[in-house]
């Protein structure tokens, strides 16, 4: 296209059946064909661009998108100029579709922004930018030829601890004190069955709390509540409801409301399954009860492989129990979702059908965040979204228990593209084919080598070994070459029997060249509350934006 000195206004021109502004030209090349330019103004040109490189509805970040698109393509106008137009409209320049791929959203980024452009030292900058940079961008002279003072490597992310401030889900309530690893499972099961109305102390539950023989009494109140949330008769509980043999009897009674256990498992499987030290000491009546419960995790042994169904459980031991049967049968009301972004103690969860639920926290919510596979109650969530949640609502309609998995994706602002992490596999005769053009006169390749990466980690120097010598792609052309989504990687080998390289697997992220303004980093923080000028500080080192008219 080439670019008019003014905006057009007249009726939109057509061409392959579709709407343009401007006008449209045609004329012979110098290859033997013919060229059609649509000549147009320079914001018509922005509006047709821009839903085409970004169109997440955020729109601050259709602002960055609108205010690079116009920069890039002044800082770049008459690029082709020896072939008659100014910009290409495909990715070698800024994908560009005319007037039928505008939208209200993306024409009011270009409105609001008009003549906004981006500059260094006074003078319009070159501005790149990227579909997903994978966590970083990466400084221009690594990838391109030559340094650029304001294409330098960036966090895609807010700095510091603010980053997570407008994502935090924080809670009054004392934490337990927990002293003991074995106990993080008992800590959850407590914080579950306080939440569905099972009398726990109003202090805080320990762990020496957990650890110290249940009182009857608290045995028959936590049975009776079984009862009541399975909706059964309640259960007359024998003498001893304290120790391992008639509890169990009275938790299946209560949980099921019939001899399930005693209908299920014969004399034979309760023997097989209470093969443990002191299985024999189980008594008769209560032996397909307990094997149950063992069988199924509900009821745990000691290290020393026994039951001790002499002794009175813990209070740990007959929670887990509750909490572990209950869960199974999903009478502790637990529902599952995926969050989004929460703000101001609001979570937002996005349901099976697509639709954002908005979920009140309690301030005295249960908080539990997983680490290392393992969940510790907390005070506060950082919630950025993509986690994987587990939670209770109260009868008054707010998450009273909130338990939380890391997103899978991380917490970089671009983490809402389907190409943040990616993997590719490819076979040593696969790299040969590829690389045949890039490198020569060094035999067959026999392996790949990292050798240096730039200021956001990424392969600017890949040594390929051959059987006849060594060679380097450096810069760019490593993505391109190899045909992957970025350089943002690491390579894993797989040897053949030999102990020679087959095989390589690169684990990547990100996609693109990574250099200038991540398009949905762009789309991250403007989800995170940074507007135009802030998106754009983000990406371009030491810029202003400008008023050109």
């Amino acid at each position: 296209m080439i670019f008019a000195s003014s905006d057009e206004k007249n009726a939109p021109v057509r061409f392959n059946e579709k709407p343009y502004r401007g006008k449209i030209e045609v004329f012979a090349n110098t290859h033997g064909a013919v060229t059609v330019v649509n000549v147009i103004g320079l914001e018509d040109y922005v509006k047709g661009v821009v839903p085409n490189e970004l169109s997440y509805p955020a729109l601050e970040a259709l602002k960055a998108q609108a205010i690079a698109a116009r920069t890039y393509a002044l800082k770049n106008r008459g690029q082709f100029a020896s072939e008659g137009f100014d910009l290409l409209p495909t990715t070698r320049s800024q994908v560009y579709r005319g007037l039928s791929s505008e939208t209200p959203l993306t024409t009011r980024a270009v409105d609001e922004t008009r003549g906004i452009i981006a500059t260094y030292n006074g003078e319009p900058i070159n501005a790149l930018y990227t579909s997903t940079c994978g966590g970083r961008t990466e400084d221009a002279g690594n990838i391109f030829n030559g340094d650029i003072p304001y294409l330098r490597g960036r966090e895609c992310a807010v700095e510091g601890k603010a980053a997570f401030a407008p994502f935090t889900v924080r809670s009054s309530r004392e934490l337990m004190e927990i002293k003991d690893e074995r106990d993080l499972v008992y800590a959850r099961d407590a914080a579950l069955l306080a939440v569905n109305g099972f009398k726990l102390p109003d202090d805080k539950i320990s762990s020496s709390w957990l650890a110290s023989h249940v009182s009857e009494s608290e045995a028959r109140d936590w049975l009776s509540v079984v009862a009541a949330l399975a909706h059964n008769p309640a259960v007359k509980v024998t003498d001893d409801p304290a120790k391992p043999p008639q509890f169990s009897t009275a938790l299946v009674a209560a949980l099921f409301g019939d001899s399930r256990a005693d209908t299920l498992l014969n004399s034979a499987d309760a023997d097989y399954l209470l093969s443990f030290r002191d299985g024999q000491d189980v008594p008769t009546a209560n032996r397909a009860d307990v094997a149950m419960l063992v069988r199924d995790g509900a009821l745990s042994l000691f290290p020393d492989a026994t039951l001790r169904p002499k002794e009175s459980l813990s209070r740990a031991r007959a929670l887990h129990a509750i909490a572990r049967t209950l869960e199974a049968k999903s009478l502790l009301g637990l529902q599952k979702g995926t969050s989004r972004p929460a703000a101001s103690g609001v979570m937002m969860l996005r349901s099976n059908k697509g639709k954002d639920l908005p979920v009140a926290v309690s301030k005295e919510a249960f908080l539990f965040r997983e680490f290392g596979g393992d969940l510790y109650q907390t005070k506060s969530l950082a919630m950025v979204g993509g986690e994987p949640v587990v939670f209770h609502v109260s009868s008054r309609g707010e998450v009273d228990y909130l338990q939380v998995s890391p997103a899978a994706n991380g917490a970089a602002a671009d983490r809402f593209s389907s190409l943040t992490n990616w993997l590719a596999q490819m076979s040593l005769r696969t790299v040969q084919l590829r690389l045949s053009r890039s490198v020569r006169g060094i035999g067959a390749i026999t392996d790949l080598r990292i050798a240096k990466q730039g200021t956001s980690r990424r392969v600017i120097d890949l040594e390929v070994v051959g059987t006849q010598g060594v060679a380097h792609i450096r810069g760019g052309r490593i993505r391109s070459a190899l045909g992957l989504k970025e350089q943002l990687f690491v390579i894993d080998r797989t040897l053949d029997e030999n102990n020679r390289v087959a095989s390589f697997t690169f684990t990547g992220r990100g996609w693109g060249h990574g250099v200038g303004m991540c398009q949905f980093g762009a789309y991250g923080l403007a989800k995170q509350g940074l507007n135009v000028e802030q998106i754009l500080k983000t990406y371009y080192t030491g810029i202003e934006l400008t008023n050109l008219y």
